[in-house]
């Protein structure tokens, strides 16, 4: 079992389910009930998911009278997402040389002028 904190979150995120409850949980706070109702499973099931979630920081429950809402904890994204933006730069770079080197056979081979397509098309591909 992963022990480091970004290596909890990455497997906490790596469910389609527990990302379907961050997305629902990043509208508001919800209960278990809330969260549960657009899912085909027992609420035992959706609790084990809130659990994971839970432990990695990415959600927290609170206690109001004998609701229990859970509130989405946006931290452990952030420095997901600050992991990740790393390897964006390193693939961004990796495209811009990709384009140069394409433009560069291109134009010695007389076809076409500009940018060499699909390697660039609609952003960096990340």
């Amino acid at each position: 079992m992963a022990t480091d904190q970004l290596s909890v979150v990455f497997a906490a995120l790596a469910d389609p389910t527990r990302r379907a409850i961050l997305a629902r949980l990043a509208e508001g706070p919800a209960t278990v009930n809330e969260i549960a109702e657009p899912f085909a499973m027992t609420l035992p099931a959706v609790s084990k998911h809130l659990k994971v979630l839970e432990r990695a920081g990415l959600i927290s429950r609170g206690r109001q009278a004998q609701w229990r809402p859970c509130t989405l904890e946006a931290e452990p994204l952030r420095a997901a997402s600050e992991w990740m933006n790393h390897y964006r730069v390193f693939w961004d770079r990796r495209f811009d040389r990709l384009d140069a080197h394409l433009e560069k056979l291109a134009r010695s081979s007389g076809t076409g002028t500009g940018s060499a397509g699909p390697a660039r098309a609609g952003g960096s591909g990340v």
